[in-house]
C-alpha cells in the first residue's frame, strides 16, 4: 500500500502547457510511496495524450483513468476513489501545483500526530512558477488539534478547499461517500460530510499550493448553470446537516454558509457577470434564501463579516428584487464612467 494517493481530475488542460507543469510537480515529489492517479473526465484536447507519455514514463507512479463520459470535477474524484490505494488521499486540480517536498511533510505530519487530515495554504499566482507569492490562509492554527465541539465548530466556520489536504483513507472509506457529479462547487457540498467525519486536523501554515488563475478556471468563468449548482450544492449540504444533526449542533456556522455561498456570492456573480438578466430568478433566489433561514441577517457572523454597502443591497433586494436591480444597474453605469474619466 503506497502512502498516498494524489488524484487528479483533468478536463482540457492540454492548453498552455498547463497539464504538463501540475503532473510534472507531482512526479518529482520527494514522498517516494505515492501514485497518482488522473482522471481524464473526457476532454477533447490532448489532455489524455499528454497523461498517457507520463504513465509511460512514469510506470507505478503515474496511473491513468479514461471516462467515456464527462462527469466534471466531483465524478472523476469518485473514479479516481474507486482506485486509490494510498493510505492517505489527497486531490489537486489539473491546473495547480505544490512545492516538491509537500506531500512528504504532509505524510510525515499525519503519521506523527496521528492526524486523520493534515492541510496547507496556497498562493495565488498568473504564471508557471515555484516562487510562492503572498500566502492565502486556507485554515488555522485554532482549528488544530483532537477535535471538540469547538475546535470542529472553528475548521466548519473555515473548511478550505480539499485540494490543500491530505486526508486518511478511512474519511472516504469506513462509510461510503461520493462527490456529487456533473455540477460544479462540489467542495461546498461535501464539506460539512467530510468535517463531520474528520477527528484530528493538523495545519503547515505555508503557501505550498499554487493556486492558477486563468480565464478557464471555474473562479473566472461564471454562467446560467454555475449559478444553479452553487444553489444545489448548498443545499446538498443542508440535507446532510440535517439529516446527521450538525444543523441542529452548528446552525449559526451552516446558517452562514448557507447565506454566504447559496445566496449572497451566487447573486453579486450572477449581478456582475454577462449572463441576461432575469428578475424572476433574482426574486426567486431572495425567496428560497429567507424561506430557508428567515433570520439570516441576524446571524453573528453575517453581521461581522459582510460589510455595510452589501447588507444594504440584500435589505433592497428582499424587499423588492425590482428596486435591487434598477439600484445595481445604476452603480455599474456609474462605475464604469469613472473608469473612462481616470483614463
Amino acid at each position: 500500500m503506497p502512502d498516498l494517493s494524489v488524484i487528479v481530475p483533468v478536463y482540457n488542460m492540454a492548453k498552455n502547457g498547463n497539464l504538463e507543469y501540475c503532473i510534472s510537480s507531482l512526479v518529482r515529489q520527494t514522498l517516494q510511496s505515492m501514485e497518482i492517479i488522473a482522471v481524464d473526465d473526457a476532454s477533447t484536447d490532448d489532455s489524455l495524450k499528454i497523461l498517457r507519455e507520463f504513465e509511460k514514463r512514469y510506470p507505478g507512479r503515474v496511473k491513468v483513468i479514461a471516462s467515456p463520459e464527462n462527469r466534471r470535477q466531483g465524478g472523476a474524484r469518485n473514479l479516481g476513489l474507486r482506485e486509490a490505494q494510498g493510505r492517505y488521499i489527497g486531490f489537486m486540480d489539473a491546473d495547480d501545483w505544490a512545492v516538491e517536498d509537500l506531500y512528504e511533510r504532509m505524510v510525515e505530519l499525519a503519521k506523527s500526530t496521528g492526524a486523520d487530515a493534515v492541510g496547507t495554504d496556497l498562493s495565488r499566482v498568473y504564471e508557471h512558477t515555484m516562487i510562492p507569492a503572498q500566502r492565502e490562509a486556507c485554515n488555522f492554527p485554532s482549528q488544530t488539534g483532537i477535535f471538540d465541539h469547538e475546535l470542529r465548530k472553528a475548521y466548519l466556520l473555515h473548511p478550505g478547499p480539499v485540494v490543500t489536504k491530505i486526508y486518511e483513507r478511512e474519511i472516504f472509506f469506513d462509510k461510503e461517500f461520493r462527490f456529487p457529479e456533473h455540477m460544479s462547487y462540489e467542495d461546498n457540498a461535501t464539506f460539512v460530510e467530510i468535517g463531520m467525519r474528520l477527528k484530528h486536523f493538523e495545519h503547515i501554515p505555508e503557501a505550498n499550493i499554487f493556486y492558477y488563475q486563468h480565464e478557464d478556471s471555474t473562479t473566472h468563468s461564471f454562467d446560467m448553470k454555475k449559478c444553479r449548482d452553487r444553489m444545489e450544492a448548498m443545499r446538498i449540504m443542508l440535507r446532510y446537516a440535517k439529516e446527521n444533526g450538525a444543523l441542529e449542533e452548528f446552525r449559526e456556522v451552516l446558517e452562514y454558509h448557507f447565506s454566504n455561498l447559496f445566496y449572497r456570492n451566487t447573486l453579486f456573480s450572477y449581478m456582475q457577470s454577462d449572463i441576461k438578466k432575469d428578475i424572476g430568478y433574482v426574486r426567486k433566489l431572495g425567496q428560497e434564501m429567507v424561506d430557508t433561514f428567515p433570520d439570516f441577517r441576524q446571524n453573528p457572523y453575517y453581521v461581522q463579516n459582510v460589510n455595510d454597502y452589501e447588507k444594504k443591497l440584500i435589505n433592497l433586494h428582499l424587499k423588492s428584487a425590482v428596486a435591487f436591480m434598477f439600484t445595481y444597474k445604476l452603480k455599474q453605469i456609474s462605475k464604469r464612467i469613472r473608469g473612462k474619466k481616470a483614463k
